[in-house]
C-alpha cells in the first residue's frame, strides 16, 4: 500500500499500524480510529464518519495485501463501536466490506472478519434486522467453512443473531423465506445443521408465524431428514415434530393443498433406498394420516398420488410395522371421504356448492410446484408418480376418480404387488361401486378383464375380495343400461334364454328372464351374462383353476349374487358350449356344488318340490345343460324327486360307453345318497306303494357297480327296504301309482329324453373321433 497517499483524517501513524503484521499494533490503530469517530459523533459530522468508513472499507479492508485487509477489518469494528446506537445509521457501508472478506482464500482473515461483524452486530442489536437476508447468506457460508476457528467464531456471531431475532417483533419473515427456501437444499452437513437451527428458533418466536410458510420449505425438511448425521436427522425430528403439533392445533391456518404433493413424493420410498429414507417416508405418511384427518375432503384432489403412495406400504413386513400401520390409517380415512355426492355430475355439484368466496387460492402453489419438480430431479424420484390436483378450491372439491382407477387398475395388473396391497385395491374397487356407481361403470370395460384374471390369485383372501367386486359390477342398478356402450350385444343381453320343456323346433313350455325367476331373485345387469360366460370360458382355459378353485368360486357367488341366477345362467351357456370335455367336467362340478354345499341350500328345497312354474322353468333348463353328464342328470332327477324319469335315464346308461371315469361317477352317487342331503330319498323307501321307481332306479345303480365298497353299501341299503313284494309295479287302475312327478304339467318328460339322447350321441360322436385321431394321428379326419 501507498503509505504516502492522503488517507485523512487517519493520521500516517494509524495507517502504518493499520497495514502492520502485529495484531497489537493494529489493536492500537484501531482504538486510535474509535477515538477519532468518537470525536465525529460529537461533533455531529457524518460526512467525516462515511469518509472513514470509505477508506477502511475500499484502501484496506479490500485491500490485495492481506495484513492491510486485516487492519480494514479491526478499523471498521472500532467504528462501529465508536458509533454505538447511531451504527444503525452506517450499516450497509460497514457490513458490506466485512461480509466480502467471508469469501478469503486465508482462513485467518475470514476468522478476523467474522470477529469484526460480531463486534458491528453487538453494537447495532436490532437494526441489523434489515440487513438480515445478507448476514444470514454469509453465516450459511461460514457453517460449512473447513477451520475449526473459523466455526467457531460464526458460531459465536450465530447465537447473537439468533438472540436479536428473538427479542424484535420487527423480523421481516417475507423476505427471508425466499433465501431460506434456497439455502434449504444444501447438501453440506453444517449448512444443514445451521439451516435446522435457524427453522427451530423462527419457529419457537410468538411473533413469527412460520407455518403459513412450511410449503416453501416442507420439501427441503423432507431432504434434510434423509441426512447421513444422526444428530442432524434428529435435530430435523423435532422440528417437523413442532411442526406437526401447531398443524394440529390450528388446522384452520393450514395450507393442506399446497403441501399434499410434497407428502406424496416423500411417502414414496423403493425398496432399494438406504435405510435413512425409511424414515423419511414413516415421518411423512404419518404427516399424511394426519392431514387426512384434519382437512378431509380437501385432499380428495390428491388421492390418486396419495394412494400411488400408501398401497405399497400395505404389504410392508414386520420390520416397517410402523410404516405400514400409518399407511393403513391413510387408506382407511380416505376411503371415507369418498361419498355418495362424488357420483354427481359436475354440473350437479355445483349447483349444490355453495358460491365461491373472493379469496383466491395461494399464487404460490404454482412456483411451489415448480420448485419441487426441480426438487424431484435433484434427488433421483424420477420414477416417482406426481399428480396436479383436479380442485384445490375448498368449496367444490372434486374427487379424481379416473386418477383413482388409474391407480388401482396398475397395481392390479403390476406382478409384484403384495398380497395386502392387491386386497387393499379391490376394497377400493369394491368401495368405488357402491358410492359412486355411475362414474365407475364408465371405467367398468376396462377393469373387466383384470378383475376376471385376478380370480386366478393365490390367495383366497384376494379372490374373495375379487368376487365381492365382481357380484357388485353384476348386480349394481347403475349397469342396467350399458353406459358406455362398448358391450358386445351377444354378451350385454338381460334376458337368458331359458329352456323350457320342448327345444328343437317344438313350442317352449317355459321362456322368462332372469329376473323372472322367482320373487326373491335380485335383479341383474348387462355385466352380469357377460360375467358368466367370461367366468366359464376361464374356467375352460384354466383347467387348473376350476379344479384348485372353481367350486370356491362358484359357492361364493352363490351368497354374494343369488345362486338361482348363477345356476341358470351356467346352465344356459353350457347348453351352448362347444367343447363337450369341459361341458362335461363342468356339470359334474356345478352338481357337486348343488349336492353338498350349504350355500346352496334354498336352491336344493327349491328343486326338491317342483311346485311352481318357475321352479320347473329350472329344473328344465338344468336338466338340458346335466345332459352332458348322465350320472349327474340322474342325480339331478333325485333331488328333485323325478324317480320314473331317472329309472328311465338308468335304462339308457346300456347304450352308453361305461367306463373307468363314469364307475367312479356312480360310485360317488351312492356316497351322495348316504349323506344328509338324500335322507328324504332313504325315507321315501319306507313308502313302497308309491316309490316303485326310486327302488328300481337304485336297483339300476347297484346292477351298473361292480363288486365294490359302493356296491355293498347300496346292496345293504336295498336289503333293508321293507316287504319286498310290493316292489312290484301294480298296472291295477284301481290302485295307480301315485308318481308325484307324472302330474306335473309343466314339464315334458318324454321331449327331455329325447334331448338326453341327442346330447350324449354328440359325446359318443366326439369320442369316436378322437379315437380315430389317436390310430392315425397324420390323417386329418
Amino acid at each position: 500500500m501507498n503509505t504516502e497517499k492522503d488517507f485523512s483524517p487517519l493520521t500516517p501513524n494509524i495507517v502504518r499500524a493499520l497495514n502492520d503484521k502485529l495484531y497489537e499494533k493494529r489493536k492500537v490503530a484501531a482504538l486510535e480510529i474509535e477515538k477519532l469517530v468518537r470525536e465525529f459523533v460529537a461533533q455531529n459530522n457524518s460526512a467525516q464518519i462515511r469518509h472513514v468508513i470509505q477508506i477502511l472499507a475500499t484502501e484496506f479492508a479490500l485491500s490485495q495485501h492481506p495484513h492491510s485487509r486485516k487492519g480494514g477489518l479491526i478499523g471498521l469494528a472500532a467504528c462501529s463501536i465508536a458509533l454505538g446506537k447511531d451504527s444503525g445509521l452506517y450499516l450497509k457501508e460497514l457490513i458490506d466490506p466485512v461480509l466480502t472478506c467471508f469469501n478469503d482464500s486465508d482462513s485467518r482473515l475470514r476468522y478476523y472478519a467474522c470477529e469484526a461483524l460480531y463486534n458491528i452486530v453487538k453494537v447495532a442489536r436490532g437494526a441489523v434486522l434489515p440487513h438480515f437476508n445478507v448476514l444470514f447468506d454469509g453465516l450459511s457460508k461460514l457453517a460449512a467453512d473447513p477451520d475449526p476457528n473459523v466455526k467457531s467464531g460464526s458460531e459465536l456471531l450465530d447465537r447473537l443473531l439468533k438472540d436479536i431475532v428473538t427479542e424484535s417483533n420487527k423480523f421481516d419473515l417475507v423476505a427471508f423465506v425466499p433465501l431460506l427456501r434456497e439455502r434449504i437444499y444444501s447438501n453440506n452437513q453444517y449448512a444443514r445443521q445451521f439451516i435446522i437451527s435457524w427453522i427451530h428458533v423462527l419457529e419457537s418466536v410468538p411473533d413469527i408465524n412460520l407455518l403459513d410458510y412450511l410449503p416453501e420449505i416442507l420439501d427441503g425438511l423432507f431432504q434434510i431428514l434423509g441426512d447421513s448425521s444422526k444428530e442432524i436427522r434428529r435435530m430435523c425430528e423435532v422440528v417437523l415434530g413442532e411442526f406437526l403439533k401447531e398443524i394440529k392445533k390450528n388446522p384452520s391456518s393450514v395450507k393442506f393443498a399446497e403441501m399434499a404433493n410434497i407428502l406424496v413424493i416423500h411417502c414414496q420410498v423403493s425398496d432399494e433406498s438406504k435405510s435413512t429414507n425409511d424414515l423419511i417416508q414413516l415421518t411423512s405418511m404419518t404427516w399424511m394420516r394426519e392431514f387426512i384427518q384434519l382437512a378431509g375432503r380437501v385432499v380428495l384432489p390428491y388421492s390418486s398420488g396419495i394412494l400411488t403412495a400408501v398401497l405399497p406400504c400395505l404389504s410392508y413386513d414386520d420390520r416397517k410395522k410402523s410404516t405400514k400401520e400409518a399407511a393403513s390409517a391413510c387408506n382407511h380415512s380416505l376411503m371415507k371421504l369418498v361419498t355418495p355426492e362424488d357420483d354427481e355430475d359436475d354440473e350437479e355439484s355445483q349447483t349444490k356448492t355453495s358460491p365461491p368466496s373472493d379469496e383466491t387460492p395461494s399464487k404460490k402453489e404454482g412456483d411451489l410446484n415448480d420448485s419441487l419438480n426441480e426438487s424431484q430431479e435433484s434427488v433421483g424420484f424420477s420414477n416417482i408418480s406426481f399428480f396436479t390436483p383436479a380442485s384445490s378450491d375448498r368449496s367444490a372439491v372434486t374427487l379424481d376418480l379416473d386418477g383413482i382407477v388409474q391407480v388401482l387398475d396398475r397395481h392390479l395388473h403390476d406382478s409384484s404387488t403384495g398380497m395386502m396391497t392387491r386386497i387393499a385395491v379391490l376394497k377400493w374397487l369394491y368401495h368405488l361401486y357402491i358410492k359412486t356407481p355411475r362414474k365407475m361403470f364408465k371405467h367398468t370395460d376396462s377393469l373387466f378383464p383384470m378383475l376376471l384374471k385376478t380370480l386366478s390369485d393365490e390367495s383366497d383372501e384376494v379372490i374373495l375380495k375379487d368376487l365381492e367386486v365382481l357380484a357388485e359390477i353384476a348386480s349394481s342398478p347403475a349397469g342396467q343400461t350399458d353406459v358406455s356402450g362398448s358391450c358386445d350385444n351377444t354378451e350385454s343381453k338381460t334376458e337368458l334364454h331359458i329352456p323350457g320343456g320342448v327345444r328343437d323346433g317344438q313350442p317352449v313350455v317355459v321362456g322368462s328372464k332372469v329376473t323372472d325367476l322367482s320373487p326373491s331373485t335380485p335383479s341383474m345387469n348387462s355385466y352380469f351374462y357377460k360375467f358368466m360366460i367370461n367366468l366359464l370360458k376361464r374356467f375352460s382355459l384354466e383347467r387348473k383353476l376350476l379344479e384348485m378353485r372353481g367350486a370356491f368360486i362358484i359357492r361364493q357367488l352363490c351368497l354374494l349374487l343369488h345362486a338361482e341366477n348363477i345356476f341358470h345362467s351356467m346352465a344356459d351357456i353350457l347348453l351352448k358350449e362347444e367343447d363337450l370335455k369341459f361341458a362335461s367336467t363342468m356339470v359334474q362340478t356345478l352338481n357337486t356344488i348343488l349336492l353338498t354345499s350349504a350355500e346352496l341350500f334354498q336352491l336344493r328345497n327349491q328343486l326338491k318340490d317342483l311346485r311352481t312354474q318357475e321352479s320347473c322353468a329350472l329344473f328344465c333348463c338344468l336338466y338340458r345343460s346335466w345332459c352332458h353328464n348322465p350320472v349327474a342328470t340322474v342325480s339331478l332327477c333325485f333331488l328333485t324327486q323325478n324317480y320314473r324319469h331317472a329309472y328311465d335315464l338308468i335304462q339308457k346308461f346300456g347304450d352308453l360307453e361305461v367306463t373307468v371315469d363314469f364307475l367312479m361317477e356312480v360310485d360317488k352317487l351312492v356316497q351322495l345318497i348316504e349323506s344328509p342331503i338324500f335322507t328324504y330319498l332313504r325315507l321315501q323307501l319306507l313308502d313302497v306303494e308309491h316309490n316303485p321307481y326310486l327302488i328300481k332306479a337304485l336297483y339300476g345303480l347297484l346292477m351298473l357297480l361292480p363288486q365294490s365298497q359302493a356296491f355293498q353299501l347300496l346292496s345293504h341299503r336295498l336289503s333293508c327296504v321293507p316287504n319286498p313284494e310290493l316292489m312290484r309295479t301294480i298296472e291295477n287302475p284301481k290302485a295307480p301309482v301315485k308318481d308325484k312327478r307324472l302330474a306335473q304339467p309343466h314339464i315334458d318328460y318324454s321331449e327331455l329324453l329325447q334331448h338326453f339322447d341327442r346330447v350324449q350321441s354328440k359325446h359318443l360322436e366326439v369320442r369316436h373321433q378322437r379315437a380315430r385321431r389317436s390310430e392315425h394321428p397324420d390323417r386329418k379326419l
